[in-house]
Protein backbone atom coordinates (compact mmCIF):
# COMPACT_ATOMS: atom_id res chain seq x y z
CA UNK A 1 0.00 0.00 0.00
CA UNK A 2 2.83 2.36 0.92
CA UNK A 3 4.55 1.56 -2.39
CA UNK A 4 1.53 2.74 -4.41
CA UNK A 5 1.12 5.84 -2.25
CA UNK A 6 4.79 6.70 -2.77
CA UNK A 7 4.40 6.31 -6.54
CA UNK A 8 1.30 8.52 -6.50
CA UNK A 9 3.08 11.27 -4.57
CA UNK A 10 6.08 11.09 -6.91
CA UNK A 11 3.82 11.32 -9.96
CA UNK A 12 2.05 14.38 -8.50
CA UNK A 13 5.38 16.09 -7.81
CA UNK A 14 6.58 15.36 -11.33
CA UNK A 15 3.34 16.73 -12.76
CA UNK A 16 3.70 19.99 -10.80
CA UNK A 17 7.35 20.25 -11.82
CA UNK A 18 6.44 19.80 -15.49
CA UNK A 19 3.74 22.45 -15.24
CA UNK A 20 6.14 24.92 -13.61
CA UNK A 21 8.91 24.26 -16.15
CA UNK A 22 6.42 24.85 -18.96
CA UNK A 23 6.07 28.51 -18.01
CA UNK A 24 8.32 31.40 -18.93
CA UNK A 25 8.70 33.96 -16.12
CA UNK A 26 9.40 37.65 -16.74
CA UNK A 27 9.89 40.19 -13.95
CA UNK A 28 9.54 43.87 -14.79
CA UNK A 29 10.89 46.93 -13.03
CA UNK A 30 8.18 49.43 -14.00
CA UNK A 31 10.32 52.41 -13.05
CA UNK A 32 13.07 51.20 -15.43
CA UNK A 33 10.52 50.59 -18.19
CA UNK A 34 9.37 54.20 -17.87
CA UNK A 35 12.93 55.49 -17.93
CA UNK A 36 13.79 53.36 -20.96
CA UNK A 37 10.70 54.48 -22.91
CA UNK A 38 9.17 50.99 -22.88
CA UNK A 39 5.72 52.06 -21.74
CA UNK A 40 3.02 53.19 -24.18
CA UNK A 41 0.73 56.01 -23.04
CA UNK A 42 -0.85 59.23 -24.24
CA UNK A 43 0.43 62.78 -23.88
CA UNK A 44 -2.35 63.72 -21.45
CA UNK A 45 -1.78 60.80 -19.10
CA UNK A 46 0.08 61.02 -15.80
CA UNK A 47 2.95 58.51 -15.62
CA UNK A 48 5.62 59.00 -12.95
CA UNK A 49 8.08 56.91 -11.00
CA UNK A 50 7.03 55.88 -7.51
CA UNK A 51 9.80 54.16 -5.57
CA UNK A 52 8.59 53.38 -2.07
CA UNK A 53 8.61 50.38 0.29
CA UNK A 54 7.09 48.07 -2.34
CA UNK A 55 10.00 48.62 -4.69
CA UNK A 56 10.53 50.57 -7.90
CA UNK A 57 7.19 51.28 -9.53
CA UNK A 58 5.03 53.86 -11.25
CA UNK A 59 1.99 56.00 -10.56
CA UNK A 60 -0.33 56.30 -13.57
CA UNK A 61 -3.68 57.33 -14.94
CA UNK A 62 -5.39 55.67 -17.90
CA UNK A 63 -4.21 52.56 -19.76
CA UNK A 64 -0.43 52.14 -19.96
CA UNK A 65 0.76 49.25 -22.16
CA UNK A 66 4.13 47.51 -22.05
CA UNK A 67 6.10 47.63 -25.29
CA UNK A 68 6.96 44.31 -26.93
CA UNK A 69 5.27 42.18 -24.26
CA UNK A 70 2.79 39.64 -25.62
CA UNK A 71 0.69 37.50 -23.30
CA UNK A 72 -1.64 34.59 -24.08
CA UNK A 73 -2.25 32.31 -21.09
CA UNK A 74 -0.51 32.03 -17.74
CA UNK A 75 -0.53 34.41 -14.78
CA UNK A 76 0.06 38.05 -13.93
CA UNK A 77 1.25 39.17 -10.49
CA UNK A 78 1.40 42.76 -9.31
CA UNK A 79 1.42 44.94 -6.20
CA UNK A 80 -1.24 47.67 -6.40
CA UNK A 81 -2.27 50.65 -4.29
CA UNK A 82 -5.32 52.82 -4.87
CA UNK A 83 -7.07 55.51 -2.86
CA UNK A 84 -9.97 55.28 -0.44
CA UNK A 85 -11.93 58.00 -2.24
CA UNK A 86 -15.53 57.14 -3.10
CA UNK A 87 -16.08 56.54 -6.84
CA UNK A 88 -12.65 57.96 -7.67
CA UNK A 89 -10.19 55.05 -7.51
CA UNK A 90 -10.41 52.22 -10.04
CA UNK A 91 -7.26 50.33 -10.94
CA UNK A 92 -6.01 47.01 -12.23
CA UNK A 93 -4.55 45.04 -15.14
CA UNK A 94 -5.34 45.05 -18.85
CA UNK A 95 -4.41 42.02 -20.96
CA UNK A 96 -5.04 40.62 -24.45
CA UNK A 97 -5.05 44.27 -25.51
CA UNK A 98 -5.24 45.26 -29.16
CA UNK A 99 -4.84 48.91 -28.14
CA UNK A 100 -5.96 51.23 -25.34
CA UNK A 101 -9.62 50.80 -26.36
CA UNK A 102 -9.95 47.04 -26.90
CA UNK A 103 -8.70 44.80 -24.09
CA UNK A 104 -9.69 42.53 -21.21
CA UNK A 105 -9.41 44.01 -17.73
CA UNK A 106 -9.44 42.99 -14.10
CA UNK A 107 -9.78 46.00 -11.85
CA UNK A 108 -10.46 46.87 -8.23
CA UNK A 109 -12.49 49.49 -6.39
CA UNK A 110 -10.45 50.14 -3.21
CA UNK A 111 -13.05 52.58 -1.87
CA UNK A 112 -15.36 49.58 -1.44
CA UNK A 113 -12.84 47.41 0.43
CA UNK A 114 -13.95 48.43 3.93
CA UNK A 115 -17.48 49.64 3.29
CA UNK A 116 -20.31 48.42 5.52
CA UNK A 117 -22.82 48.82 2.68
CA UNK A 118 -23.97 45.34 1.68
CA UNK A 119 -24.31 46.03 -2.06
CA UNK A 120 -21.06 47.98 -2.37
CA UNK A 121 -19.24 45.06 -0.78
CA UNK A 122 -20.21 42.99 -3.82
CA UNK A 123 -18.47 45.48 -6.10
CA UNK A 124 -14.81 45.21 -5.06
CA UNK A 125 -13.26 43.38 -8.04
CA UNK A 126 -14.54 43.47 -11.61
CA UNK A 127 -13.90 41.80 -14.96
CA UNK A 128 -14.78 43.67 -18.16
CA UNK A 129 -13.91 43.53 -21.84
CA UNK A 130 -14.34 46.93 -23.50
CA UNK A 131 -15.59 48.19 -25.83
CA UNK A 132 -18.15 45.40 -26.31
CA UNK A 133 -18.59 44.47 -22.65
CA UNK A 134 -18.10 47.53 -20.42
CA UNK A 135 -18.69 47.26 -16.68
CA UNK A 136 -22.06 49.02 -16.65
CA UNK A 137 -23.68 46.72 -19.22
CA UNK A 138 -22.30 43.68 -17.38
CA UNK A 139 -23.75 44.92 -14.10
CA UNK A 140 -27.11 45.61 -15.73
CA UNK A 141 -27.39 42.39 -17.73
CA UNK A 142 -25.47 40.00 -15.44
CA UNK A 143 -25.67 41.37 -11.90
CA UNK A 144 -23.02 40.08 -9.50
CA UNK A 145 -21.56 37.68 -12.07
CA UNK A 146 -18.56 39.68 -13.27
CA UNK A 147 -17.93 41.54 -10.00
CA UNK A 148 -17.45 40.07 -6.53
CA UNK A 149 -16.21 40.87 -3.04
CA UNK A 150 -12.50 40.51 -2.30
CA UNK A 151 -11.59 37.75 0.14
CA UNK A 152 -10.28 39.43 3.34
CA UNK A 153 -10.12 42.88 1.72
CA UNK A 154 -7.25 45.20 2.71
CA UNK A 155 -7.62 48.82 3.74
CA UNK A 156 -8.60 51.02 0.83
CA UNK A 157 -5.37 53.04 0.70
CA UNK A 158 -2.95 50.15 1.38
CA UNK A 159 -0.83 48.11 -0.99
CA UNK A 160 -2.25 44.71 -1.93
CA UNK A 161 -1.10 41.87 -4.16
CA UNK A 162 -3.10 40.64 -7.15
CA UNK A 163 -2.53 37.23 -8.75
CA UNK A 164 -4.49 36.80 -11.99
CA UNK A 165 -4.63 33.46 -13.78
CA UNK A 166 -5.70 33.58 -17.42
CA UNK A 167 -6.65 30.45 -19.37
CA UNK A 168 -7.95 30.23 -22.91
CA UNK A 169 -11.50 30.87 -21.72
CA UNK A 170 -11.44 32.02 -18.09
CA UNK A 171 -9.92 34.46 -15.64
CA UNK A 172 -9.34 33.82 -11.91
CA UNK A 173 -8.30 36.47 -9.40
CA UNK A 174 -6.60 35.98 -6.03
CA UNK A 175 -5.79 38.82 -3.61
CA UNK A 176 -2.98 38.86 -1.02
CA UNK A 177 -2.08 35.20 -1.57
CA UNK A 178 -5.52 33.95 -0.52
CA UNK A 179 -6.19 30.28 -1.24
CA UNK A 180 -9.73 31.08 -2.38
CA UNK A 181 -10.26 33.22 -5.50
CA UNK A 182 -12.10 36.51 -5.17
CA UNK A 183 -13.36 36.26 -8.75
CA UNK A 184 -13.62 33.47 -11.31
CA UNK A 185 -15.31 34.21 -14.64
CA UNK A 186 -15.49 33.10 -18.24
CA UNK A 187 -13.89 35.57 -20.62
CA UNK A 188 -16.23 37.37 -23.00
CA UNK A 189 -14.29 37.38 -26.26
CA UNK A 190 -12.31 34.98 -28.42
CA UNK A 191 -8.99 36.85 -28.42
CA UNK A 192 -6.18 34.50 -27.52
CA UNK A 193 -3.28 36.93 -27.16
CA UNK A 194 -2.36 40.59 -26.90
CA UNK A 195 -0.48 43.23 -24.96
CA UNK A 196 -0.38 43.68 -21.18
CA UNK A 197 -0.96 46.98 -19.43
CA UNK A 198 -1.66 48.65 -16.10
CA UNK A 199 -4.88 50.60 -15.71
CA UNK A 200 -6.14 53.37 -13.42
CA UNK A 201 -8.97 55.93 -13.58
CA UNK A 202 -9.70 58.73 -12.82
CA UNK A 203 -7.27 59.17 -9.89
CA UNK A 204 -3.74 57.85 -10.24
CA UNK A 205 -2.87 54.39 -8.97
CA UNK A 206 0.44 52.92 -7.84
CA UNK A 207 1.92 49.73 -9.33
CA UNK A 208 5.08 47.72 -8.57
CA UNK A 209 6.65 44.26 -8.82
CA UNK A 210 5.06 43.11 -12.06
CA UNK A 211 5.67 39.45 -12.87
CA UNK A 212 4.25 37.62 -15.87
CA UNK A 213 4.35 33.85 -16.30
CA UNK A 214 3.49 32.74 -19.81
CA UNK A 215 2.49 29.17 -20.70
CA UNK A 216 4.81 27.67 -23.27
Amino acid sequence: MHKYLFRSVCFSCLLVACQCSAQKTQKFNLSDLLRDNKLIYGANQQVNTNDDAKGPGVAITGVVLLKDVVFSTGSIDLDIRGKDVFQQSFLGIAFHALDTITYDCIYFRPFNFQTTDTLRRQHMVQYMSPPDFPWDSLRKNHPLVYEHPVISPPMGAKWFHAHIVVTKDSCIVYVNNAAIPSLSVKRLNDRTTGSVGIWSSPLSGDFANLEIKTDQ
